[in-house]
Formats: structure tokens, sequence, C-alpha cells
């Protein structure tokens, strides 16, 4: 009888191992609806099954989340590259503690990076807004206080139009969470909506009025001034195509030019290098299934693991990508 309580006590230990060898693991992400959000959400199970448990918290502030990464207070976040480099700068929303932001981004590493949400400027279809110009003396929700998003809708906008935050509209800065809500409640004339593109929150809000997302001026991505946004901003040009959204979006039929945001995951310089390393190839392995199974991560490119990166790499991610043969710049190294 001791010998079979012996047996079935160390089966149970051997079924329980690797729960209870799980490495868990602290992330921060952007808006539960937004890109920045669904792929730590997405990615969690994968990371389990590699053996590492992502505790993940969302709607946060990336510019803040990045520094309490730096602080070793936070294992991982999501980061939007130009924020990383006002880190480093001390510039920003990291100006009034410079020296403390710049010596916290030296412990900053990247791990891979992912195209972030679509940005939808978004308008009521009845409202005299057809076109860029016509949001001229309106106002306009650019993003959150802290957040990286203010610089990417404003160039955007200018580069687009022409138009100045500040002089010739007025820039509405709100937390995330509270943006739709404020949008239905008249609060602004237009919303800058960072989303994934398709994603069920501009359905729904145009099942309450019809709405329309104004496509990029004609020609707008041959400019050279538009590239110049592109590089300095992180973001890419990208296509909503016709049919992406219902009949609540009134010019849904047509293909809308837009912006997407790129992104990255990036952790504290302490991680293991075997987490980084397993961490990076669970999220590229996984990756077919995750664009199979969400249509809102679709449009997700794992040929391009390190567009848009602005911090040094990871060791353990570097391990990765050297076995799987791709070229890492020197000034990720």
């Amino acid at each position: 009888m001791k010998q079979l309580f012996k047996t079935v006590l160390a089966a149970a230990f051997v079924s329980l191992a690797p729960l209870a060898s799980a490495e868990t693991l602290s992330i921060e992400g952007g808006g539960s609806a937004s890109t920045t959000g669904l792929v730590p959400q997405t990615f969690a199970p994968y990371a389990s099954k590699a053996g590492y448990d992502l505790q993940v918290v969302l709607d946060q502030v990336l510019t803040k989340s990045i520094l309490k990464v730096g602080a070793g207070k936070l294992d991982l976040a999501v980061a939007p590259p130009p924020a990383f480099k006002l880190m480093q700068a001390g510039k920003g929303p990291y100006a009034k503690t410079a020296d403390q932001a710049i010596e916290l981004s030296k412990k900053v590493r990247a791990l891979f990076a992912f195209q972030g949400s679509t940005m939808h400027p978004v308008v009521w279809a009845d409202s005299d807004i057809r076109s860029w110009d016509g949001i001229r003396g309106k106002r306009v929700y650019i993003g959150p206080p802290a957040g990286a998003a203010n610089a990417q809708t404003t160039g955007m906008i200018e580069a687009a139009s022409g138009l100045k935050e500040g002089e010739d509209y007025e820039g509405v800065k709100l937390p995330w969470g509270q943006a739709t809500q404020s949008f239905q409640d008249g609060q602004f004339d237009m919303y800058i909506a960072f989303f994934a593109m398709g994603s069920q929150t501009v359905s729904e809000l145009g099942l309450q009025r019809p709405v329309r997302i104004l496509s990029l001026p004609e020609g707008t991505r041959d400019k050279e001034d538009w590239k110049t946004y592109e590089d300095r901003s992180g973001v890419a040009g990208v296509t909503i195509p016709a049919g992406t959204y219902g009949d609540a979006v009134v010019n849904a039929g047509e293909d809308i030019d837009a912006t997407a945001t790129a992104m990255m995951i990036v952790a504290n310089a302490s991680l293991g290098d075997e987490a980084a390393y397993m961490l990076t190839k669970s999220y590229f392995e996984a990756l077919p299934e995750i664009k199979a199974t969400n249509a809102l991560l679709r449009s997700q490119d794992e040929t391009k693991p390190l567009q848009g990166i602005t911090a040094r790499l990871h060791p353990g991610a570097i391990r990765y990508y050297e076995e799987q043969g791709i070229e890492i710049p020197d000034n990720l190294r």
C-alpha cells in the first residue's frame, strides 16, 4: 500500500510539473479593441504552451509601459517605436524626466515587431466633413494625453492635408477607453480611431448613425513629405479593402487608403535569454494559426519581423532570427 501511495504521489507531481515550472511574466498592452491589445491577448495561450504564463493588462498608456520595462517593474510591453526613440533622447512625453528616461532606455530590448492598429478617421456620414479640408475649425480626437499617438495622428493629418493642430483644428486628447463614447456624445467632430482592420467597434458606431471613413487624398503616399512622416512616426500606408465594413459605413464599398502603426514587443534586458528565445519563436510559429482564427489579425506579416523596430534586440531574440537566416541590421544588435 505504501508503495502504491508513493507511485500515485509521484505521478501526481509529474502531471503538475509543467504548471509548476511555468514562468509568470507581466505584459502591458493598449486598448482591448486595438491590435496593441489583441496581439498580447491572442499570443498569451501560445506563450503558455511554451512555458510562460503572460499576465496581460490592457488599456495602458504605452509610453509609460516602456518606462516600467526599463525600470524592471514590468517584464514585457507593447511599445510604439517612435516613443522609444523619444525615450532614448529624453524628449516628448519624457522631457520632464529626461535623464531618468535616457538611463532606463538602455535597459530595454526588443523581441519582435508587428503591424499595429489602422488609423480610422471616422466622421458621422451626415456631417459636413466629406474631405480633409472639412475638419478646418473642427474638434478632432488625436489620442490619449501622454501617448505617442498624438504625433502619429497630427502628423498624418498634416501630411495628408497640410492642416496643423492648434492652428487649423482643435486636437482633443482623452484616454483610449473614453474616446468612442465621447464621439457618440458629440464631444468632437472627427474620431481618429486606432483599431484592427475590420473592427466590430467601427461597425457598431455605424449602427447608431451611419459613419464615413475618410480616405487619404489620392497621391498622398507618393509625396516626399509623406515618406518623411512614415520614417519619423513609425507608420506605413495600408489599404482597407472594399467590403471590410458593412452598410453602416457609407463608403465601405470603396478601397480606403489609410495608415497603420508599427509596434514592437519589448522586454527588460534582464529577461533570460531562453525566455526571450522561446517567446519570439513561439509567436512566429503560432502566427499562421493566429491569423487563420482571428480575422482582425490577418494583416500581420510574418515576413517582416523587424520592420519598425527601434530598440536593440534581446540576445535570445537574435538567436531565433539567426536560426531562421534573417539578416539583422547592425544597429539592432
